[in-house]
């Protein structure tokens, strides 16, 4: 049997003061079914970071996983860019 794959999402660090916890802003855009025009949606999640080694500003890409808390359900895989 083939293992399911896990989504993953690409975001922006905007809050780590947790332990072990960071918060993700993922933007993406959307298009308006009617207008056409494309409008930005935007969800927060809270990943876990085993390393503490994300910053805000940070560019991430996390993975959904096991709920490892109330609120997480996500990991952050990588550290993609790191803020200035």
């Amino acid at each position: 049997m083939s293992e399911k794959t896990r989504k993953t999402r690409r975001g922006s660090v905007v809050s780590n003061g947790m332990d072990k916890s960071v918060v993700i802003l993922v933007e993406r855009k959307v298009r308006h079914k009617l207008y056409g025009k494309y409008i930005r949606k935007r969800m927060k999640y809270m990943a876990h970071d085993a390393s503490n080694s994300c910053n805000i500003g940070d560019t991430v890409l996390i993975e959904e996983c096991r709920p490892l808390s109330k609120n997480k359900r996500w990991r952050v895989l990588t550290i993609l860019d790191r803020a200035v």
